[in-house]
């Protein structure tokens, strides 16, 4: 299934230290993500993609519905900044805040 920003458990503390919108996106259905949202206390927007539109659209839908675990980062100008392509479920989240980093995201408050 599509995940465009890390899998829980998940640095969002961490994360709001950025001036950045983060989501993550699936291609399971909103009855679904709402569930793995309750059962993981997200804090932040899961979007569902159930038709696959987003997925085609961003090149990470495959066969079966399901889709690529890939992070985008996008500027404020709608530039794809980096293209994550090896998301590990494990570490995620802190693979998101070292791109933030490296990318020079600004800091919440800034």
């Amino acid at each position: 299934r599509l995940r465009i920003t890390a899998k829980l458990p998940h640095p969002d503390k961490q994360i709001r230290n950025f001036d950045v919108a983060y989501f993550m996106a699936s291609t399971d259905s909103l009855e679904d993500n709402t569930g793995f949202a309750e059962k993981n206390g997200a804090t932040f927007p899961i979007l569902a993609d159930e038709e696959g539109a987003m997925a085609e659209a961003y090149g990470v839908g495959e066969r079966g519905g399901f889709a690529r675990r890939w992070t985008f980062y996008i500027d404020e100008d709608g530039v794809i900044e980096r293209i994550d392509k090896r998301v590990n479920v494990r570490s995620a989240g802190e693979q998101l805040v070292s791109n933030l980093e490296e990318l020079g995201a600004p800091a919440a408050g800034d």
